[in-house]
């Protein structure tokens, strides 16, 4: 499988975030973006989800068969996407019957983010960080070969990070691929992109 970034321009309230962005990945690979705050890192994920449509360029997935880019991923933003009032448990047999292609069962992927004791424990009576681990534990659920991962290290702690190198270490010797916006190391070996302010495009001479 193989992921191809060409050109790629993101405009987003009248201003023009980024332009010329590209870049290419493999199966067995990571990318980790970074850049300040604003440059558009989660804009860029959020064009590789189909969330967002970009200004210019385009965004290719080759060696799907007939599933589209959407079909092939898992997006885990900053903002959790957890439905407060069911379980963890819930959470992720919901987000489970919702994907299809089912991977690891919920108690098992709770299980390996370190949250097996608190399965049946309704999402708003946790912290932050286990909230995060429950959003982790949904990429195991179902199975999508392109994570996006925006601030994964977000909330958790120093043994949660290492929970966290291991799920991607994991991920990628099975051939996934990884998208990462982050401001911290993740842990694994990933190729790097920063992201700068856009430049105006160069004015067409007379």
């Amino acid at each position: 499988m193989h992921l191809s970034v060409r050109e790629l321009a993101c405009r987003r309230a009248g201003r023009l975030i980024f332009r010329d962005l590209g870049f290419e990945l493999a199966s067995g690979e990571a990318l980790a973006v970074t850049g300040r705050n604003g440059a558009g890192k989660s804009s860029l994920l959020a064009i590789l989800a189909g969330r967002l449509r970009p200004e210019a360029g385009f965004v290719a997935l080759d060696g799907a068969g007939e599933r589209t880019l959407p079909e092939c991923l898992h997006l885990v933003g900053h903002r959790d996407a957890l439905k407060t009032a069911l379980t963890a448990r819930e959470n992720l047999d919901f987000a489970q019957a919702l994907l299809g292609d089912p991977a690891m069962p919920s108690r098992d992927a709770l299980e390996a983010v370190g949250l097996g004791h608190a399965g049946a424990i309704p999402v708003g009576y946790l912290s932050a960080g286990q909230r995060r681990r429950v959003a982790l534990a949904r990429l195991l659920v179902a199975r999508r070969p392109l994570w996006l991962l925006d601030e994964p290290t977000s909330a958790l702690d120093s043994g949660s990070h290492d929970m966290l190198r291991t799920l991607l270490g994991e991920h990628l010797a099975a051939g996934g691929m990884i998208v990462a916006a982050t401001h911290q190391p993740l842990g694994i070996e990933a190729r790097e992109m920063r992201i700068g302010p856009a430049r105006p495009a160069p004015a067409e001479s007379a």
